[in-house]
């Protein structure tokens, strides 16, 4: 008896081990993940989650506070007036309803600027962001890195940002680009376009087909938009993740690098034959202090993206697959 009660006290109940399986699984950022409806910055790296989003609510943080301010937070019950707490006390119905709205006020004012969310892949972090624009927040950042040639992170490959999200099904697609596209490409607005596109742990959406799709919607909002595979005025972002369309048009992605911030600090004799455009950039005129101090360079890192993450832009193979 001795001896079978220690073995006794051994087992666990069947369900010990897929309950610790799941809790390892389990998303940081208490079980957030991409959706559609979000916007915000989608981050690739190099094997390190972790160490990526602190460089990334470093780095946001940082020119987050100049382009925006330092954040604020209020509390919401100090604005209730006593005359208010008065009325409600007597009355069960109203005390309730008061209650959880302070509830889900208080629970909207916590939400940073920038919040970690379960992207959906491997290598790849995605930051939700609130109240900021992120293409312009994410262009600020790349044109000072690239004028100054500082290098701020050491695992962030590329910093793509995200305007909008939809379902990941074609024709959620196209309902979702018609007005989605409409402040860069509805006439009297026109440009030169490209689309890039990559999709991962999806198997259902066809490249050629959505890129097709999404070309003839620019295409009917104003004819006289045009495809540029070289040097494009914008580029359409298309970022697909599991059952999520992650969706941008971002300017100067040529010059850089695709968004690389790796890539963006390497000095390039053809950099100087173009200048960043400054399409927006009035609303962010203050000036970025650059670093007293550069990091270590990792080259090996960068040469590692396209091997561990199959990072590939997705451009049709010739212009009349884009041609409207």
């Amino acid at each position: 008896m001795a001896a079978a009660e220690p073995a006794a006290r051994k087992r666990r109940p069947k369900g010990h081990f897929a309950a610790a399986a799941g809790r390892a699984k389990r998303p940081r950022g208490g079980g957030r993940q991409l959706e559609a409806g979000m916007r915000g910055i989608l981050i690739t790296c190099n094997m390190n989650e972790r160490k990526c989003v602190g460089e990334a609510y470093s780095l946001l943080g940082e020119y987050g506070d100049l382009l925006y301010g330092p954040e604020q937070f209020s509390d919401h019950e100090e604005r209730l007036s006593g005359s208010e707490r008065e009325e409600d006390e007597d009355d069960v119905e109203a005390a309730l309803k008061k209650e959880v709205g302070q509830i889900r006020a208080s629970t909207e004012q916590k939400l940073r600027r920038f919040q970690s969310v379960e992207s959906g892949a491997n290598n790849v972090v995605f930051i939700r962001t609130q109240g900021i624009e992120p293409e312009n927040l994410v262009h600020h950042i790349l044109k000072d890195m690239h004028a100054t040639k500082k290098k701020k992170t050491r695992v962030i490959l590329r910093m793509l940002p995200i305007s909008g999200t939809c379902k990941a099904f074609l024709e959620d697609m196209k309902k979702y680009t018609e007005t989605f596209f409409e402040p860069w490409f509805k006439a009297p607005n026109k440009g030169t376009f490209q689309i890039v596109y990559k999709a991962r742990n999806n198997s259902h959406m066809s490249r050629e087909e959505v890129i097709k799709e999404l070309a003839g919607i620019v295409g009917s909002l104003n004819p006289e938009n045009k495809v540029d595979l070289n040097n494009p005025q914008y580029t359409i972002v298309v970022e697909i993740i599991k059952n999520v369309c992650c969706l941008s048009v971002v300017r100067d992605y040529v010059l850089f690098r695709k968004y690389n911030l790796q890539e963006v600090v390497k000095s390039n004799k053809d950099d100087t034959l173009q200048n960043p455009s400054n399409l927006t950039e009035e609303q962010n005129s203050k000036v970025v202090k650059p670093e007293t101090k550069e990091e270590e360079k990792s080259s090996e890192e960068v040469k590692q993206e396209n091997k561990n993450q199959g990072e590939t832009e997705a451009e049709p193979k010739g212009n009349n697959a884009l041609t409207v």
